[in-house]
């Protein structure tokens, strides 16, 4: 039973509250962007209003409240995932950007040709793309931990796949086309016994659960603060502290400087080492805003109340003939992917929305898994806190709108 008071919850969406093409909205693309309550929209425009000035350089006071706002984000982002220091929390653009860092600047200046990247065939496309990257660019090998039927990872392959040529294992957290739980803890102690790093992709799984990278040990943390609750275009990188140390700048510029002349620039100390430039200030105040407010309400309430929609609605999809649910792995987070016999996906999203229900359509960014189940696309309901029961029934509604024009 949820504890969650969801009355109140969605008085604090403005964007819930409307009409599409009628009727009341229903936002079941969660997964791809999550929706922004009034505290953090205050929290950005309190900024901009109040304080806007840039950050660290300034000994006027706008800039110091500004600074402070900064840097408090940041000790929200430490406490949120118990890092150990605020200079293992970098501020990025997003998952993608922080994985793009780690590439560069981390992997790539120890990768020798016929060096291997390990990855899952689940990952998304930020999670393969970069690496693909850096083997054009080294002449290393981009090996696949394979997946099941059900969409978990095959790790019968892993101990194998493991070895002393592996630079760096890179795999998701959570599916984004599929909602898999993957047993990363157990990975990243398989990975650690031979000595070999590991990089977690947590874009979906810091809205969804607790995340406690020292329990976890891993040694890079990335996520986007648009997937919980907060602005676009920010993110958080975690790594620990020994690694960041030894790891060269990935941006030249402004901040992330002690001193410069034109025969030597001293680079600052971290966390501001990879912070080059003026930062995303009200996008890292936005987020420390929506960490604040999922804090407030309770992760493990937050995973209850979505878990129970997902149960609901898997149960519901799942007695309906024509619907194939893709992904039915044991430990899920609150994505349903599926299809409807006799109709792609894109027409699915299509007759949804007529009916104001929003969901996601097409290859999710993870064609590989499209590839695997020998389908185009999927159809995909995603799930947050503020969902209800009701709007669980709207997607049922949905499916049957949509066999019913197909018929």
């Amino acid at each position: 039973m949820s504890r969650l008071d969801l009355d109140k919850i969605r008085q604090d969406f403005p964007i819930l509250h409307q009409q599409v093409h009628g009727r009341d909205l229903v936002y079941l693309d969660n997964a791809a962007s999550s929706q922004k309550p009034v505290q953090v929209i205050d929290a950005i425009s309190d900024y901009y209003r109040k304080d806007n000035a840039n950050v660290h350089r300034g000994v006027h006071k706008l800039s110091q409240r500004a600074t402070d706002a900064y840097e408090g984000s940041r000790v929200k982002v430490r406490d949120f995932l118990n890092a150990q220091s605020d200079k293992e929390i970098i501020f990025v653009r997003g998952a993608t950007e922080a994985i793009n860092l780690i590439a560069q600047s981390f992997v790539r200046p120890q990768l020798q040709a016929d060096d291997e990247i390990l990855i899952s065939h689940m990952e998304h496309h930020a999670n393969i793309v970069p690496w693909q990257m850096l083997c054009e660019q080294t002449g290393a090998k981009l090996k696949v931990i394979p997946m099941t039927e059900v969409g978990e990872l095959d790790l019968s392959t892993l101990d194998e796949l493991l070895n002393e040529r592996t630079k760096i294992l890179a795999v998701g957290h959570v599916s984004n086309a599929l909602g898999t739980i993957n047993p990363v803890k157990e990975m990243i102690a398989k990975a650690h016994a031979k000595d070999i790093p590991v990089l977690i992709d947590g874009a979906q799984a810091v809205p969804h659960m607790v995340v406690d990278v020292q329990d976890l040990d891993c040694d890079f943390y990335v996520f986007s603060a648009h997937k919980m609750f907060g602005p676009t275009g920010i993110g958080a990188l975690y790594g620990k502290q020994t690694l960041l140390e030894n790891m060269p700048p990935w941006q030249g510029g402004g901040d992330m400087i002690l001193s410069v002349s034109f025969e030597h620039t001293q680079y600052n100390e971290l966390p501001y080492k990879f912070e080059a430039g003026t930062p995303h200030i009200a996008g890292a105040i936005g987020l420390g805003a929506a960490i604040d407010y999922m804090q407030d309400l309770g992760i493990t309430n937050i995973a209850q109340h979505e878990h129970d929609l997902l149960v609901a609605a898997t149960e519901k999809l799942s007695a309906m003939e024509g619907v194939r649910i893709i992904g039915t792995a044991k430990e899920k987070a609150s994505v349903l992917s599926f299809m409807i016999e006799g109709v792609h996906p894109h027409d699915v999203g299509t007759i949804f929305d007529q009916e104001g229900v929003a969901i996601r359509t097409g290859h999710h960014c993870a064609q590989p898994i499209m590839q695997f189940y020998g389908i185009p696309a999927t159809a995909r309901a995603s799930f947050a806190f503020y969902n209800t029961m009701e709007e669980v029934d709207a997607l049922v509604m949905g499916i049957k709108k949509v066999q019913e024009l197909f018929a």
